[in-house]
């Protein structure tokens, strides 16, 4: 009668030939080892065994044997989980903020930022033109600060229309710090770098060279840089100097630490 049935379905290991869940061993999943009863959460993987940790912190390795675990009672084969995939870095802007994803940039504020010309309203641009599109506010290049304290007049800064002015080679005794100091406004604040150009405010080594050259006094500061780099005319000059400014990290500190006080400046809310 035995041999009409064939050989006992009992025999042999039968957990090996049970079709049973294929179950990610995720951490902190509480299973049981089959064989020898031990019980403890998932804690980690080592040479391709699970490590489980029982309640009184002791821990034990495992291979990954089909059927060999069991899950609320029932038996289950552990796998180890697909890798996670790593969160996305934080896209930075120019500037080194944290870009904002999907925001248009918002309708023109009243507030303003003013700059000398039309180089250091592109190396702004360049720079801090993602973070201003997103605050609303619009760079215009003045031509030259000369008449500064008439087109601040003209402007009518106030409450909710403020206005920041990026001044160049603005240092104690010199013209410009004259100028600037006729502009009594609390709602203007004029801040600036200690370089003859905006040119100067890009770093030597972004441009591959060691340093800026020494222009003689009397000569012109742009005509003379460029006769030293043996560069034609300024127009090819600055092509060439915005072409390799990419960053903040472009760009000397005091440069940037104006222009950050400006932007703070201009985008702080109106009082009610």
């Amino acid at each position: 009668m035995g041999r009409m049935y064939g050989d006992d379905v009992l025999a042999g290991d039968w957990r090996r030939r049970r079709v049973v869940p294929e179950v990610p061993a995720e951490a902190d999943l509480v299973v049981e080892d089959a064989d020898s009863g031990f019980c403890g959460a998932v804690v980690g993987f080592e040479s391709g065994a699970v490590v489980l940790e029982d309640r009184h912190g002791r821990r034990r390795n495992f291979p990954l044997l089909p059927a060999a675990f069991l899950l609320d009672g029932k038996p289950v084969t552990l796998r180890r989980p697909a890798p996670s995939a790593a969160p996305a870095p934080r896209r930075r802007t120019a500037s080194g903020s944290v870009a904002v994803a999907g925001v248009p940039a918002r309708v023109a504020q009243a507030s303003r930022i003013w700059v000398e010309g039309v180089h250091d309203a592109a190396l702004v641009e360049r720079i801090w033109g993602d973070d201003l599109r997103i605050e609303g506010v619009v760079v215009e290049p003045l031509d030259g600060i000369d008449a500064l304290a008439s087109r601040v007049r003209e402007f009518g800064p106030g409450p909710g229309r403020r206005l920041g002015v990026l001044v160049d080679h603005l240092v104690p005794g010199s013209k410009e710090s004259r100028i600037v100091a006729a502009v009594t406004s609390p709602d203007v604040l004029v801040t600036g770098h200690p370089y003859v150009d905006v040119w100067q405010a890009v770093k030597p080594s972004a441009l591959g060279i060691r340093a800026w050259p020494v222009v003689p006094p009397g000569r012109p500061w742009k005509e003379g840089v460029c006769a030293a780099l043996g560069v034609a005319e300024p127009a090819e000059m600055w092509r060439r100097i915005l072409a390799r400014v990419d960053s903040f990290h472009d760009v000397e500190t005091p440069l940037i630490n104006a222009m950050e006080r400006l932007i703070d400046f201009v985008t702080v809310p109106s009082g009610p």
